[in-house]
């Protein structure tokens, strides 16, 4: 449904540009902070300049804090015009969501030099405020009204406005995502009654700001997967319907596309004969609530630090929509960050993050309001306990199946895997899962059949002790890195009498200078990776991975798996891994409930089903990240 790009004026000018398209806005930003800080002398000329900028840098902030508002799971679960279903390719679509606000920026600087008076316009006049809003009403609706209806007509629906419509299940970011024709023609309709208030002599500064961010805010608002509009309100004051249009209201018009075309007042949709006749029923509908679908999987995950944060779809879609990586700009938002960054810690619980679906399996990723150096804090660990606990025992009481622990959730000094909880409360009816079955699973079987040594780092962890366990009786001569005599002894006392001469102690990172198979299950510094041979793989299922500074060795991927092509809803990277890909541990807790295990999967890993769940997961679908 994508609007054809041979047709005239239906691309941006600055297409070409990409993400460097920001830098149109340097010159007149430069100009602006030059003029008003350092040179008097242009301070009336370029006040306007500046106020166009500070103007768009709010609308921006608006823009933001509203996308994350509407993916507060817990506030807008209730009413919700439609489960969370957002796909890649509308993400793709809409990335350059903000191609508006900067056509109306560079609009109104170009009206600085075109329209006399600009550029000392006083801060405060009531009657702008008034004319605009009688402008707005009866110019601006109607004209919006008969020209979207306009563009819903053969020719300019499929090569304009189809590309809008495209994105069934609109959200914050939909609203922005049309055409240059069709913000041209909006940025027109805009611009009425801001003209129509300065002939009248009353425009001020304060009247751009207060149009402007308000026609923002409508739009949003429209485009909000929520219905938060209070129904006591349409009770007690029955004509707001025909002035104030909803979330629901305009849902309609996404999905039937033949009603409900006003801009922000139902009332021309009413005189036009184009109400969509299930808009009360559907409103109605959505202010009672709807019941919450229980999910059979959760993943419980955490934040890593906090240039992550913004890499989680309820802080940045976008980003979230491709692997994390330190990027240069991310630098300057993650001011935006810091008002959530702080409500979470201060009053956080877990928070929904994605759900998607794979096969009959409702999955659901929650966060809990921690980041990854918490877990390290000797006071933060039985915050961290309490959260997961809460988060299992309220999963508990709705009807969850499976709740698996992510990385550091499960860490062994913090609950020992989940044993803890699975000894606190013995009748739990959720499966706790760890997943890491099939992470020792997946390192297995990318290793070379004919491997005979291999280095191991991290070798008494769960995972390191379930790969040395199952490689010694596999032939395969493990030498542990650890500097315990005591847990080596453990590890080797589990394994088969005849296999314990597999299992070597070592103390050095030299000890693997002449084994080309590295294992690596803890951070190993540059120096450390120094004395690995050439020509070195180096497996991993340490989170972060491997910093790769060698070229001549090769660095496989994190232990991840791809989940089964039936699956839908998933818009997020998780952490490093591409589209499509989750970790390992993720993946092994949604094999648990795909497979419908009736065990918990805690603690220390058994060797012996380890193969089993290998072909699990092959049956179902899953497949090697490598």
């Amino acid at each position: 449904m994508a609007a054809a790009t041979t047709a005239p004026l239906s691309s941006w000018p600055w297409t070409f540009l990409g993400n460097y398209k920001y830098w149109i806005s340097v010159p007149f930003a430069a100009r602006a902070l030059y003029a008003n800080f350092y040179n008097a002398a242009y301070k009336d000329t370029d006040n306007w300049c500046l106020h166009i900028f500070v103007l768009c840098l709010i609308r921006y902030q608006t823009f933001f804090y509203a996308s994350l508002f509407q993916h507060l799971h817990g506030v807008v679960k209730k009413h919700r015009v439609s489960a969370f279903k957002i796909t890649f390719e509308q993400l793709d679509r809409e990335f350059h969501w903000d191609n508006f606000i900067i056509l109306q920026g560079l609009i109104a600087l170009a009206a600085h030099s075109w329209v006399p008076g600009f550029s000392n316009l006083p801060v405060w006049n009531y009657k702008g405020w008034l004319y605009v809003v009688i402008f707005h009403a009866l110019v601006t609706e109607p004209l919006y009204y008969w020209i979207h209806r306009a563009f819903h007509d053969g020719h300019l629906f499929k090569n304009y406005h189809s590309l809008h419509h495209a994105s069934v299940n609109p959200e914050v970011a939909t609203t922005g995502n049309s055409t240059f024709l069709e913000h041209l023609v909006q940025t027109g309709l805009i611009a009425l009654p801001l003209l129509g208030a300065a002939v009248m002599g009353a425009a001020s500064i304060s009247m751009f700001y207060f149009y402007i961010l308000s026609y923002d805010v409508l739009k949003m608002y429209g485009h909000f997967n929520c219905e938060i509009f209070p129904e006591s309100l349409f009770r007690a004051f029955p004509l707001l319907k025909l002035v104030v249009y909803t979330p629901s209201y305009h849902s309609l018009h996404h999905s039937s596309l033949n009603s409900n075309f006003c801009l922000f007042m139902p009332v021309y949709d009413y005189l036009g004969g184009t109400m969509h006749p299930k808009t009360e029923a559907l409103y109605t509908a959505l202010r009672k609530g709807r019941k919450e679908e229980v999910p059979q999987f959760i993943f419980l995950a955490h934040i890593i630090d906090f240039m992550s944060t913004m890499h989680t779809s309820f802080i940045f879609r976008s980003l979230a929509a491709e692997p994390f990586g330190p990027r240069w700009f991310l630098w300057p938002p993650l001011i935006l960050t810091v008002p959530p960054m702080f409500a979470m810690w201060a009053w956080g619980r877990t928070m929904v993050y994605s759900e998607y679906l794979v096969g009959r399996v409702h999955a659901q990723v929650r966060v809990i309001p921690r980041y990854g150096f918490h877990f390290f804090l000797p006071f933060g660990k039985k915050s961290i306990n309490g959260f997961i606990e809460e988060a299992i025992l309220e999963a508990d009481r709705s009807g969850v199946k499976v709740l698996s622990l992510a990385a550091l959730n499960k860490n062994e000094e913090l609950n020992g895997g989940g044993v803890l909880f699975w000894k606190k409360y013995t009748n739990l009816r959720v499966k706790i899962v760890h997943g890491n079955t099939l992470t020792a699973a997946v390192v297995i079987n990318e290793l070379r059949p004919d491997a005979k040594e291999v280095f191991l780092t991290g070798s008494t962890s769960k995972i390191g002790r379930a790969l040395a366990l199952y490689l010694c009786r596999r032939g395969v001569r493990v030498l542990m890195l650890t500097n315990s005599r005591e847990r080596y002894e453990a590890v080797v006392k589990d394994a088969p009498v005849e296999f314990q001469k597999n299992l070597v102690q070592v103390t050095k990172y030299q000890a693997g200078q002449n084994c080309k198979t590295w294992i690596v299950g803890k951070w190993i510094f540059a120096k450390d990776q120094s004395w690995a041979p050439p020509g070195t793989f180096f497996h991993q299922f340490v989170v972060p991975p491997v910093a790769e500074i060698r070229k001549d060795v090769t660095y496989g991927k994190l232990s991840g798996m791809y989940l089964p092509k039936n699956h839908e809803g998933l818009h997020f990277c998780e952490f490093t891994m591409p589209r499509g890909v989750v970790h390992a541990c993720h993946a092994g807790g949604l094999l648990h409930a795909l497979e419908g295990w009736d065990h918990h999967e805690i603690g220390s890993i058994d060797i012996e089903n380890i193969d089993k769940v290998w072909q699990a997961a092959l049956r179902q679908g899953f497949a090697p990240y490598v």
